[in-house]
């Protein structure tokens, strides 16, 4: 190729690759319409060709992929969005990274760590020869970074799009696709709800109810990446959960950047899509909702009081304070006072008995002094978190707080340490012991002792590991309490309830697989359809060649060893 047509590059995929364009899947599907066309071409340039074979002749398909996802719910989402159209395509997604040809790295850039492992992931991929591809929101956010120059890229909001970089990163280029997804010039909530998915817990449904925020928090890098508010409608998200639950799915979790926001720029709001996602609820299945900030809750006060009291609405609510100065909350740009928090808490556990609030709070903002952090100690001591996320401030780059005078690194891990001592100066359990709950059973504890489940207030849970309890609602009395669990035995004789209305698919099984999808590409979870679409590709791939006059006879030959070697490996 001319080195002129190297000289501009190629920021988006959608350079080379219109909406006009075949995509990979289509073009698997046209392969009874592509008739050989011979061409005459020279002995040398035969020659050539045999000892160089054509840059393209990895075929896309039948790689392994290793997923490594970090950050929030809505992350975790769209990696499994990812996974779960990738394995349709026939790739196998593999959890032994070393084994895998291709690393798909999904990252998060709330922090500074979170960054700094996923770039040394990139490092150590790049150190064993991996093909990578980057997802999520730091290179969505910071795109021209030095350390993601020629790698390829794939926008939080175009991952429905992510076999078309995976088969050209396989093939060897380097795309990106960072693009917004919209319709007549309106931003949509992302990529649809009804692609094909892998759950990391098939128990466990995310739905991310909408995109991007309101709000201009002057230490927030996520809003770089996932810009302002754009919501999903509702019937979108209603049938999103219907999929679920007829997919053995026995717990929903809403997520976002703020629910709390949801349908503002749509005419709707949080509770019409609650009250409508509680009517398709089996019972004893149960819905979480995610993260909601205190302006928005505020309007809606007595009607989520009455949403979180039904019974198929586990009665919890993440709701960041952040900080208990107003000072440090006008600096932050956080659009609410301390007393407007108090009020939506206090109101809430008032109408909601037993409710659990979890929250979040920054140590050491920039200009927060001693007597604002005392503040944020009171705060805490006279609330009693049951769930607290301590973070220390990380200056994130490009972010207004970053130009701050900033606090001094020693005062700001010394008041992290402050506040989580106080954190853990107290036992939120302990008055439950001997209780008689319910809790659903959803997945294994980290230690493989237990299995974990949630009460009504979506308090963590621990039952003995009975293979009968996964998935179910059991009755267990209550024990023994820690700081973060408590420890439950089941009942004698007690009834063991099945929420699910059908058998739930079995770990790294696709969802989402409509029968318009299974009957053009077949099912993808067996090594038989898995073969077959490769089988298919290879075809497919040969005519290509051949159209280009690229395929000599010795290579077409070897090819064919090479297909027929690796039918009796998947076979065998």
């Amino acid at each position: 190729m001319p080195s002129a047509s190297c000289d501009t590059l190629l920021d988006d995929i959608e350079d080379i690759v219109s909406q006009q364009d075949s995509k990979p899947q289509d073009r698997h599907f046209a392969k009874k319409h592509i008739l050989p066309k011979a061409r005459r071409r020279k002995t040398q340039m035969c020659l050539q060709e045999e000892d160089s074979p054509p840059s393209d002749s990895t075929i896309p398909g039948i790689q392994k992929i290793w997923i490594r996802t970090w950050g929030c719910s809505h992350n975790n989402s769209d990696g499994e969005y990812m996974a779960g159209q990738l394995a349709a395509y026939g790739y196998k997604i593999t959890e032994n990274a070393s084994d895998a040809d291709l690393w798909l790295l999904n990252s998060c850039t709330v922090k500074n760590p979170a960054e700094d492992h996923f770039r040394n992931s990139i490092k150590r991929a790049q150190e064993e020869n991996k093909k990578i591809v980057l997802a999520g929101c730091v290179p969505q956010a910071q795109p021209r970074q030095d350390y993601l120059q020629g790698l390829s890229v794939i926008g939080v909001q175009q991952i429905d799009r992510v076999v078309e970089v995976v088969e050209e990163t396989i093939k060897g280029h380097s795309v990106r696709l960072l693009g917004q997804k919209k319709d007549n010039g309106k931003r949509l909530g992302g990529a649809p709800l009804d692609l094909p998915k892998i759950r990391k817990n098939p128990l466990i449904e995310i739905i991310s109810i909408n995109t991007g925020c309101l709000n201009a928090c002057t230490y927030c890098k996520t809003k770089h990446a996932r810009g302002n508010l754009a919501s999903y409608p509702i019937d979108e998200l209603v049938d999103r959960a219907k999929q679920s639950f007829q997919e053995g799915v026995c717990e929903i979790w809403l997520t976002s950047e703020d629910t709390g926001a949801y349908g503002r720029d749509i005419g709707t709001d949080l509770p019409t899509l609650l009250w409508k996602l509680v009517e398709v609820i089996p019972e004893g299945a149960m819905l979480r909702l995610g993260m909601t900030n205190p302006p928005y809750i505020l309007e809606h006060l007595e009607e989520m009081a009455k949403v979180l009291n039904h019974p198929r609405v586990y009665a919890f609510l993440h709701i960041p304070v952040q900080s208990a100065s107003d000072a440090v909350l006008m600096a932050m740009k956080r659009e609410y006072c301390v007393a407007d928090f108090r009020r939506v808490v206090d109101f809430l556990k008032e109408k909601v008995p037993g409710i659990t609030i979890a929250t979040d709070i920054i140590c050491g903002f920039p200009g927060e002094t001693d007597q604002d952090f005392q503040e944020t100690v009171k705060l805490v001591e006279e609330y009693k978190f049951p769930s607290l996320f301590i973070n220390q401030f990380y200056p994130r780059p490009g972010t207004p707080a970053a130009k701050m005078e900033q606090v001094p690194a020693q005062v700001k891990k010394q008041r992290t340490k402050d506040l989580s001592r106080v954190f853990h100066s107290y036992s939120p359990y302990d008055h439950k012991i001997g209780e008689r709950q319910q809790v659903l059973v959803t997945e294994e504890s980290f230690d493989s002792k237990f299995y974990v489940a949630h009460n009504r207030f979506y308090e963590q849970v621990l039952v003995p590991k009975n293979p009968t309890f996964m998935g179910k609602m059991v009755e267990v009395d209550i024990y023994e309490s820690g700081k973060h669990f408590m420890k439950g035995k089941p009942v004698a004789d007690a009834k063991v309830y099945t929420p699910s209305i059908s058998k739930p698919l079995a770990k790294g099984e696709v969802s989402g697989l409509t029968e318009e999808f299974r009957s053009r590409h077949g099912s993808p979870l067996s090594s038989m359809s898995q073969g077959v679409l490769a089988g298919s590709r290879v075809g497919l791939w040969l005519q290509r060649l051949h159209q280009d006059g690229a395929l000599t006879v010795s290579v077409g030959l070897t090819l064919l060893a090479l297909l027929l070697a690796f039918f009796v490996k998947l076979y065998n």
